[in-house]
This record gives C-alpha cells, structure tokens and sequence, in this order.
C-alpha cells in the first residue's frame, strides 16, 4: 500500500511534467542537440559513452539512459520526461525498502516486550513512509524530475538507494558475506557513473553504522577499535569515490577554472549560508528557482555570521543528544556531508546555490525531524492518530505545491520568466529569455533582455557574443561588431573564439571592412581548422580576390567536414567547379 501511495503521489505532484518541452538549459548538450545522443543506443554510441566526456560530465550510465530514450521515444519529449517520472518514483519507493531494512533489524527494533516491540516497529513504519514521502514530492525535488538534463540526479538516487538496502542487508548479516559486501561495492559503482557526486555515500554508510544498524557501540575502551574497524571495511568504497574524484576534476577542469574568479573566502561565505538557504527551502519553498546568481561578495557580514553560528549550534546540540536522540547526529551530519561536494567551495558553474543540490543530502534532515517527532510523541494516547493526520496534511501541502512549481517548467520561456519573478540581477535567466525570444525571431525583446544581461554582467562572453548575434540579425552591423570585441577579450574557450571570431569577420565584411573580415577568418580557422562555416566564409573572400585555387580549397575543406553543407555547394558551383570533384 505504501508502495502505490508514493508512486501514486509522485504521479499528482510532477504528472504534468509530461507535457513540458525540453528547455533550452543543458537540454540541448545534454539530449536533443547532441548528435551521439539523438542517433540512439548503438555498440559506437556506447562505447563513446565510457571513452568521452558528455555534457562537461564523465557518467556513461546516464549518457546511455538517453541514448535509449532517443532510441524508444526519438526527440517526443513526453517520453524523456516519464523516464525521469519513473526513475524518481522508483527511487523513492526504494528509500521506503532501504529505512524499513535499516531501522527493522534486530539491532534497530529496541523496546520492553511485545509491546513495545510492535509499538516501536508501527512507528518505523510511519517514520520510513513518511521520509520516503517527503522525499517524492518535496518542491525542491521538481528541477531533478522536470528537467531532462537533470536525469543523473534521478538515476543515481535509484542506486543510492539500492546501495542503502544491500549494504542494510550486509549489515543485518551474522557473518561477513563477500556476496553481499561485492553487490554494495557494484551498485555503488554504477551511482558513480551516473553522477560523480554520490562520492560522499561511504561517509553515509560510516553514520549509518551509528545509527540506526548500532555497529558502533558506545563502550569508550573500544569504540576506536569499533572506528577503526568500520573505516577499514570502507576502503574499497573510499578507492572508488578517490577514482571517481580524479576522473571529475580532469573533466571538469575548464568549468571548475570560473571558480579562479572568485575568492576563496566568498565561496566559503556563500556556503555557509546556502545551507542555511537549503534548510529554510525545506520548511519554506517558495520561490523557487532554476537559477540562483551567485552573491559572489556581496553577502552581508551579519548573515555569513548567523549562518556559522546556526550550523555550530545545530551540531553541538546534535552531539550532546548524540546517546538519546541518535538519528539526530546521523540525519544532521548525512546532510552537512553530501552536500560538501556542491556546497560551493570547488565552484562549478555561475550559481550560488541550486534546488537539484538537495535531491539526497536532504533525507538526513527528513529521518533527523521524523524519528524526532515519532520519539517524542510515544507517550501521547492517540499518537498513530495525530501523527497520521499531520503527515497527512504536510504531504498534501507539499504535493500542491510541487505541483505548481512543476508549471513552471512547461517551457523554456515560462521558466525563466519565473525565475527573473523570484530572483534579481538573475544575468542566466535574462540570457536565456533573450535566446528563446531569438529563437522566435522577436528580435527587439531578444535585445532587451540580453542588454539586461550584459548590464548585470558585462565580463561575460556568451552574453556579449549572444547579444551580437542578436544585433546582428538585426542588422546593427557596428553594435554587433562592439558586442563581438567584448566577447573575444574575456573569452577563454578556442572552440567559442573561433565562433565569435568568425561571426565578427562576417559583420566586418557587411560594413565593407573585407581586409578585417578576411583577417577574421583566418584567425578563426587557425584556432579551430575544422570549422566548416569559417572555411566558407574565406573560401567566399579570397574568391573575390580572384584567388580560385584557394577558395575552391577551402569550399572542399568546408564539404569534407559538412557533407550536406549546401552553401559551400553553391559556391562551388559558382566557380564553375563540379561538387564531386
């Protein structure tokens, strides 16, 4: 029953996910832009999978999983969005089984005779449907489910949770059982390859071994050696998260570079205060978004203060009640634990903190709050009454508003509308707005909201970039022209510079600059030589220039890596030169 009642209630809260479209944030690199992606589950696409980086991400599992999408539902996005609907239901019906194996063993089930023994084993199964309820349709879990690019989150919690129920039934076992102990160890390797940030699961299972499986007992002549134990049998998991560690680090060097921006002391400041952020969303979410801007050092001294001073106090008064209230230290420290490899402090990405960030850090402070309540409860008369009733109407609260978080993400343009409604000097959500009104050809909002961008954050080289492009549909060849310099003084990527090089070469060539454009071209092609479109466009100007030979070279170049380029065709056969030649 509570099977179908979570899945059930998964269903109401992100049912309507199924008639979102992809959006334009990662979506496109992630899925549908993606041409190893969208050409399905074949030998080569799998093996790509395991052999590149995807997305700025190694995590093949996930690769896969929409390679197979693509391959079931081609581009419907109807289809990928089940898959995620699927995934998450299924993800939270397995942290019911995982709790229930957890704090149902004999280690866990405490109580004087039968009675309370029954007593104790009704309120664990109330706690652990409650926290899988939580769970399922918490609005902070919408940007995991809704978002097809965030499908790592989702996967990864089916093995996460599959990890927490075999390593429950390692723990539970009378002797050491390499078969079980090998399915902890493989299950937890297939998270790490759907989503690297499952490395902190090891220091999970260490808490988990306190409270509720009790491996650690409080005798203090032998708590070290109990310790030391326990870490010791963590090695392998430990070699695995180092490996996984490495792997991401090299991956995500050109993304983790932005973080040399910002220094250390205001990614320390943003982290603690985003956990404070994270537990306020939990009691309160609203306004949400899809971006948060990082504050970068804009934080006020007061609040970086109260945040330290909360999480301080929070983990002294979860150590002193450690012998009484064990479930407090395990949920508060699983949260303050796996939220360390998104916290901030190796900063990937422009944002200051992010919904999809909490999608398993925040269990802990589901089990902490819920045992809480179920202990201190025991002694009222009518408690499976009360507590029903209350869960009841926290879980249909919940559920209505992740439910109208979900609308948000109907499309691209309602999304980041929303976002610019809830969060200020948001220069993501502006050039987001500004793209999907580029898309449509509404030119001047295009503009607007990119000059609204650019306002915010002048330094960036996508916004400048986006915005010339713009300009340049316009036909504000200068304006254009001044956005594209902007761009190429901060831009760091070759393959973006050679984009933005020869888009500035072709506006130059619009304003009768042919010496600056043909300069351009070249500079783009030395950069990136396999760039079709630059090999076109200098193809074009040397054959003004009556350099034949030349431009017929770079027409070819430009086939030869674009087989159906039909602009390079035309060129050719304007020269008077056969396209199969």
């Amino acid at each position: 029953m509570v099977c179908f009642l979570l899945a059930g209630i998964v269903w109401i809260a992100f049912g309507q996910a199924l008639q979102c479209e992809f959006v334009i944030y990662d979506d496109g690199s992630y899925v549908y832009a993606n041409p190893r992606i969208t050409s399905g589950l074949t030998p080569g696409n799998v093996q790509w999978a395991f052999t590149h980086v995807h997305a700025g991400n190694w995590h093949p599992l996930t690769t896969i999983s929409h390679m197979l999408d693509c391959q079931v539902y081609g581009l419907q996005p109807w289809g990928h969005h089940l898959t995620n609907l699927l995934l998450h239901a299924a993800a939270a019906i397995l942290l019911f089984f995982a709790l229930r194996e957890l704090t149902g063993g004999r280690r866990a089930v405490v109580g004087s005779g039968d009675a309370g023994r029954d007593q104790r084993s009704r309120l664990q199964l109330w706690a652990s449907s409650f926290v899988a309820a939580l769970f399922a349709i918490h609005p902070l879990r919408v940007e995991s489910v809704a978002w097809v690019a965030e499908r790592k989150d989702v996967l990864s919690g089916v093995f996460f949770m599959l990890t927490l129920l075999a390593y429950a039934r390692y723990a539970h076992s009378d002797r050491f059982s390499l078969g079980r102990y090998t399915t902890v160890l493989v299950l937890f390797a297939l998270g790490l390859m759907c989503k690297p940030t499952l490395v902190t699961l090891p220091f999970v299972l260490l808490l988990l071994d306190y409270w509720p499986l009790r491996r650690i007992r409080d005798q203090r002549s032998d708590v070290g050696r109990q310790v030391l134990r326990l870490l010791m049998e963590k090695i392998p998991l430990l070699a695995l998260s180092a490996v996984s560690n490495v792997i991401t680090i090299l991956v995500q060097r050109g993304a983790i570079g932005w973080a040399e921006q910002l220094p250390m002391l205001a990614r320390i400041n943003n982290a603690l205060v985003s956990y404070i952020v994270y537990v306020r969303q939990m009691f309160w979410p609203a306004h949400l978004a899809v971006f948060y801007p990082h504050p970068e050092n804009r934080l006020p001294s007061w609040e970086i203060i109260l945040a330290a001073i909360v999480l301080v106090g929070i983990t002294i008064a979860a150590t002193i009640l450690r012998k009484n209230a064990p479930y407090f230290i395990t949920g508060w420290l699983w949260y303050l634990g796996m939220l360390v490899p998104v916290i901030g402090l190796v900063q990937v990405g422009w944002q200051g903190h992010a919904d999809r960030y909490t999608y398993l850090p925040q269990i802990g402070l589901y089990i902490a709050g819920t045992w809480a309540v179920a202990d201190l409860t025991v002694p009222w008369r009518r408690q499976r009454i009360l507590l029903g009733a209350a869960a009841l109407v926290v879980i249909c609260a919940l559920t209505g508003s992740a439910w109208i978080q979900t609308s948000y993400w109907r499309d691209s343009e309602t999304l980041f509308t929303h976002a610019l409604a809830v969060t200020t000097n948001n220069d993501v959500a502006q050039n987001d707005l500004g793209t999907v009104f580029l898309q449509k050809g509404e030119l001047d909002q295009a503009i607007a909201h990119y000059k609204e961008a650019v306002a915010i954050k002048p330094e960036s080289a996508e916004i400048q970039y986006n915005l010339g492009n713009a300009l340049a549909r316009k036909g504000h060849w200068a304006d254009a022209i001044a956005s594209y310099q902007a761009a190429l003084s901060t831009e760091r990527d070759s393959v973006k510079a050679a984009k933005v090089r020869n888009n500035l070469g072709a506006a130059l060539e619009r304003l009768g600059k042919s010496d600056e454009a043909l300069e351009q071209f070249s500079q783009a092609l030395r950069i990136n030589e396999s760039y079709p479109e630059a090999h076109c466009n200098l193809g074009r100007m040397l054959a003004q220039r009556g350099r034949r030979d030349e431009a017929v070279a770079h027409f070819r170049e430009a086939l030869r890596l674009k087989p159906g380029y039909e602009e390079a065709r035309r060129q050719l056969r304007e020269l008077g030169v056969p396209v199969g030649q």
